[in-house]
């Protein structure tokens, strides 16, 4: 009997999968990446903040605000590029704007930057001040000459006016506390260009390095003081509210103007701050 045939094999296929080495748990970096980002981000801010005016800010918040596009073409805030100053706060182009005055009171807190209906604007306010101060300066040949002793800098706290001696002109007797007659004539410009103003006042006083004289009571620390405090004194004879003053102080010369000499008279100085 015939031998019958074998049936065919299967046939099996093998696979084999070849994992190369983990990435080692690469996750992180993507978080990190995302951390670094935000970080660029928020220094981008921190430095358009630091460089750009309270305007040109307002005028960057329209720009990226995204409602109401088409309507506010041609409206404020438009046409005049992303730190034009253009802003929500001036009178927009709406279709129904009968007794529409602007959108101040919904962009800005009340005291910051409005005007009369939204509390009055404290930088305008300071600015006026400043702006007193010059005209009265610029009023009389005698000022004019005196007003080469004034610097007025804008600072964080408001306006300083700075009066500083030189080798031509001081505004104390040498080593007292009592004003020479061009300083009061000074300080009573100084009173009427501030006095309608309300903000507060600071005043410090500023000494040279020279020491006293051997035998002489006293130090620069209670002269810087004492000067501050005959300045205060000037100017509510001069018309200023006493309750106005918030801080007098003496700093002797701990805080020179010219670091390089500690000796140079312009190191003798008065402040005075207009706060905000």
């Amino acid at each position: 009997m015939a031998k019958k045939p074998e049936p065919p094999r299967p046939i099996i296929v093998k696979k084999i999968t070849m994992v190369a080495a983990g990435h080692h748990g690469g996750a992180w970096k993507v978080a990190y990446a995302d951390f670094v980002t935000a970080m660029m981000a928020f220094f981008l801010l921190l430095w358009i903040l630091g460089a750009t005016t309270e305007k040109q800010r307002r005028g960057i918040a329209d720009y990226f605000t995204p409602t109401l596009v088409k309507t506010k073409q041609g409206s404020a805030g438009s046409g005049r590029g992303v730190l034009g100053g253009g802003s929500l706060t001036e009178v927009d182009n709406y279709p129904f704007k009968s007794g529409q005055t602007g959108t101040k009171t919904l962009t800005i807190p009340r005291d910051a930057t409005g005007g009369p209906k939204e509390g009055g604007s404290k930088v305008k306010r300071t600015a006026r001040a400043k702006e007193a101060l010059q005209k009265k300066l610029a009023s009389s040949e005698r000022l004019r000459r005196l007003a080469r002793q004034v610097r007025m800098v804008d600072t964080t706290q408001g306006v300083r006016i700075d009066m500083v001696d030189d080798a031509d002109f001081s505004m104390f007797r040498l080593g007292t506390t009592i004003l020479t007659p061009q300083a009061g004539e000074l300080l009573s410009a100084i009173a009427e260009a501030i006095g309608p103003d309300r903000g507060a006042l600071t005043i410090r006083g500023h000494t040279d390095a020279l020491p006293y004289r051997q035998g002489i009571p006293g130090n620069n620390w209670s002269l810087s003081a004492g000067r501050a405090e005959t300045t205060r004194q000037q100017l509510i004879r001069d018309g200023v509210e006493s309750a106005r003053f918030k801080r007098i102080e003496g700093v002797a010369d701990t805080e020179l103007l010219i670091p390089a000499d500690p000796h140079d008279p312009r190191n003798r100085r008065i402040s005075i701050t207009l706060a905000d």
